[in-house]
């Protein structure tokens, strides 16, 4: 396979970005005082597979184990779809801490309107993406978290914390620079290569996937798909003559009870807003 160093099947197939290229800093405001939450408990059959991500993370040089840490926030397992245990933190003290940060994200529904019309679409994840961008040394230290095998804190950027999402859409602006809304289109880690004829559309794909290389910026083999007409991004179904609402959403609106009060027809105006 031409470029199957662009893609990672575990941690340690990740390498990082460059740290010129992007660091998440947490610019704390020092008006808010540390806070060690108080511990929760875990349930017992959650603990030899949460020790067993601890591991994981620690092989792939993820997390370090930290003394005497400042701040300290609860983990919280996720089972993921495939039974997997993901190990997300409790950061709601740290991020009222961070102030905001406003690099501007792609309006979703101009992202998807802009995919239509395509003869070949490509669909790309970041294999753990925020795991891809490093950690501001100085702020480390600050996402200390505790688990069964003692408090660690994170070297690259966890998922869980406020400006996660401006500090990666910032570096896939620099990474894939005048390609997005060209010949691609990028919402945070979630990607679609789009060519209006398909006979171009290996020729779209090595551009990026050089780009991809030159930064090592790895994608998920399980959660791409190549040269098809259409699929899911962004919650909707793309084709080449238009745009789909995702069936599941769909569902979800006429499984809906019938609303009783004002109140309750406010809520679905606002769901329905949103979808």
């Amino acid at each position: 396979m031409e470029y199957r160093d662009c893609f990672a099947w575990n941690y340690k197939e990740m390498p990082g970005l460059d740290a010129r290229v992007a660091t998440h800093k947490l610019a704390i405001d020092p008006q808010f005082r540390p806070v060690k939450q108080q511990p929760r408990r875990l349930r017992p059959e959650l603990e030899d597979d949460v020790i067993a991500e601890v591991d994981k993370l620690i092989a792939a040089g993820f997390i370090k184990e930290v003394k005497y840490p400042r701040r300290l926030a609860n983990i919280i397992p996720v089972e993921k779809k495939n039974g997997q245990i993901r190990i997300c933190q409790d950061f709601h003290d740290l991020n009222r801490a961070c102030p905001k940060d406003d690099f501007p994200l792609p309006i979703p529904e101009i992202v998807v309107d802009s995919t239509t019309g395509h003869g070949a679409l490509s669909f790309m994840d970041g294999s753990s993406g925020y795991n891809q961008i490093k950690m501001d040394p100085d702020d480390a230290i600050d996402t200390a978290f505790r688990t069964p095998k003692g408090n660690f804190y994170y070297i690259v950027m966890p998922f869980g914390l406020k400006n996660a999402g401006a500090t990666y859409q910032r570096a896939m602006t620099c990474i894939l620079g005048d390609l997005i809304h060209h010949s691609m289109e990028c919402y945070v880690d979630d990607m679609v290569v789009k060519t209006k004829e398909r006979e171009h559309n290996l020729e779209d794909l090595r551009v990026v996937f050089e780009q991809l290389r030159q930064h090592q910026l790895k994608m998920n083999p399980l959660k791409c798909a190549f040269g098809v007409q259409s699929g899911l991004f962004l919650g909707f179904v793309i084709r080449h003559r238009g745009i789909e609402i995702e069936p599941k959403k769909i569902k979800a609106i006429i499984d809906m009870p019938p609303p009783q009060d004002l109140k309750e027809l406010r809520s679905l105006q606002g769901k329905l807003a949103y979808i």
